[in-house]
């Protein structure tokens, strides 16, 4: 190989360890199941106890709200991580 072919090898930026489409899949997954795990669970269980419980629809808007925080706060986490 020529000293000016080695020159120019040199001179070509590198590409990332990963590319960029499988970096923000994984960002997207991950926030996807941030979001809906929480939320249908604490609904599903909600639902679940108001079926045993005989009761309407009390444990599942209870069930809902606790799903609906634990996502803001699994979100916000994310958030913060992603910015340091």
């Amino acid at each position: 190989m020529s000293a000016a072919a080695a020159k120019n090898s040199e001179d070509k930026p590198q590409p990332p360890e990963k590319s960029t489409v499988v970096l923000l899949f994984a960002i997207a997954a991950d926030t996807t199941w941030r979001m809906f795990v929480p939320t249908l669970g604490g609904a599903g269980v909600g639902l679940w106890v108001d079926s045993v419980s005989g009761t309407e629809s009390m444990y599942s808007l209870s069930g809902l709200a606790v799903g609906v925080i634990i996502t803001a706060l699994l979100v916000r986490q994310q958030y913060k991580k992603g910015n340091n």
